[in-house]
């Protein structure tokens, strides 16, 4: 299971995941609590790590980003 992209949907206690590979089929959903997303993160090869843009949205970027993934908030 190589995730080359992530999307990640931010919420107020527990967050949706979804990653994709190369060839843009599905091979990751899962929901994980706040506390369980970094820990999570930090165990994936690094990838492309999309979320949508809100007020945490920076934080997060910032807090993902120094799990040696790429991030674009948009």
């Amino acid at each position: 299971m190589e995730i080359t992209a992530l999307g990640i949907d931010l919420a107020k206690s527990v967050f949706q995941l979804h990653g994709v590979d190369a060839a843009g089929a599905v091979v990751l959903r899962k929901k994980l609590r706040r506390g369980a997303v970094l820990d999570f993160l930090r165990d994936l090869s690094p990838c492309l790590v999309g979320m949508e843009a809100c007020a945490s949205s920076h934080h997060w970027a910032r807090e993902i980003a120094a799990c040696s993934a790429t991030i674009w908030v948009r």
